[in-house]
């Protein structure tokens, strides 16, 4: 049987939460229609909003349902730089090196679009944002900032932002920051209200539910303008919404919340092996991230194998019947090197040797020491492979 071992791509549907798709698409009735059939479909859809809401702590009216998580950054990122051009031109937008795509390819779009002027913060070589250089950043010049959008948790590394004490800095100037919680989410404790962010991102298939549905949580004082128009169906959203996958999201959003706590403890247990035993079975993989438990994702271990190619390794280990990633991109077979570990200070070769490993729901013991047994094996090949002759940076100069 494969070993699925790439949970922080996507987790399998939960099997409530499939049921509950499943039978939700049987249901007639487009929520804004005002006969009894629309108006039980609007019933079902503003259920499964209160069940997302309460998952993060926030208020339904605050759930503004979107296509996937891309998207939901997209509205948060892009929404809230137009709103805050209509009071006064700000075109400064602070965004840590080392972000998810879905921020650097919104945030490049009003550079090269909307006259945006970008400054990448510099990150430790764990991954995370210090708060004093965040402070620093806008205390040049407060006037001039739209927003900063920043991670809960890096993608790749794991690493656990200060969301806390980086909204609050933001606050103190009158300054919005989206936060992108899409790879935390279903794996820490979300307060939407106690986080400080005027706007978060959050996807279904990151927790058990179905891919193509996700959420933007907008503060009751935050406003954003429309990516599209043609309906306003929700706070700065146009378009059907899709009941079924919101019901399902709902169930999934429920039940990541309740058992979050236990779920991050299981796989801290099923982590720290796995980290002890590949450093023992492969003595030049170096764990990238926090060190720290509690500073990384519970089911993340982030590796660098020295000398070899992080596609080569997967390819290996994909043969072999375990799924993992190299958290990097790779393009028309080129090898590229991952922007987050470049922006942490590795350089180009280093970064290209990159293993993510991500845990969730299912993963055994058994799965974690069969990807332990094959990586000796599969480091040795890759490691014969060598190095591409060609390098593409993954990102741009921070």
């Amino acid at each position: 049987m494969p070993v699925y071992l790439d949970h922080a791509a996507t987790t399998p549907m939960l099997p409530d939460a499939r049921d509950a798709y499943i039978e939700a698409l049987g249901v007639v009735g487009n929520p804004a229609s005002i006969h009894s059939q629309g108006q039980q479909a609007k019933r079902m859809l503003e259920e499964a909003r209160e069940n997302v809401a309460g998952s993060v702590s926030a208020d339904s009216v605050e759930v503004v349902f979107t296509s996937g998580g891309t998207e939901a950054v997209n509205l948060g990122i892009k929404g809230l730089f137009w709103k805050r051009q209509e009071e006064k031109p700000r075109r400064r937008i602070l965004v840590p090196g080392g972000e998810h795509h879905a921020t650097i390819d919104a945030v490049e779009w009003l550079e090269s679009h909307d006259g945006a002027e970008l400054e990448w913060l510099p990150i430790d070589s764990l991954g995370r944002l210090h708060p004093n250089t965040l402070r620093e950043a806008i205390e040049r010049d407060p006037e001039s900032i739209a927003l900063v959008s920043v991670l809960w948790a890096n993608n790749e590394v794991g690493t656990i932002q200060p969301v806390a004490e980086l909204t609050a800095i933001a606050a103190e100037f009158g300054i919005p920051t989206h936060v992108d919680a899409i790879s935390a989410f279903g794996y820490l404790p979300l307060d939407f209200h106690a986080s400080g962010a005027a706007a978060m991102s959050i996807s279904a298939h990151k927790i058990g539910g179905p891919v193509g549905v996700g959420a933007l949580l907008l503060s009751r004082s935050a406003e954003v303008v429309p990516l599209f128009h043609g309906g306003s169906q929700q706070r700065g959203r146009s378009g059907t919404q899709d009941v079924a996958g919101a019901v399902s999201f709902g169930v999934a959003a429920l039940r990541a919340s309740a058992e979050v706590d236990a779920h991050a403890a299981e796989l801290r247990v099923l982590r720290d092996r796995l980290v002890e035993n590949v450093r023992r079975a492969v003595p030049e993989a170096v764990l990238q991230g926090d060190p720290d438990a509690a500073g990384r994702l519970p089911g993340n271990a982030h590796f660098t194998f020295p000398g070899c190619e992080g596609d080569s390794l997967l390819f290996v280990l994909d043969v072999a019947g375990l799924s993992v990633s190299t958290g990097s991109a790779c393009q028309a077979g080129v090898p590229e090197a991952s922007h987050v570990l470049t922006a942490m200070g590795l350089s180009e070769a280093d970064a290209r040797g990159a293993l993510r490993i991500t845990l969730g729901h299912g993963t055994t013991a058994a799965d974690v020491d069969a990807l332990v047994t094959a990586l000796p094996g599969a480091f040795a090949q890759a490691s014969k492979a060598g190095l591409s002759d060609r390098v593409v940076p993954l990102g741009h100069a921070r």
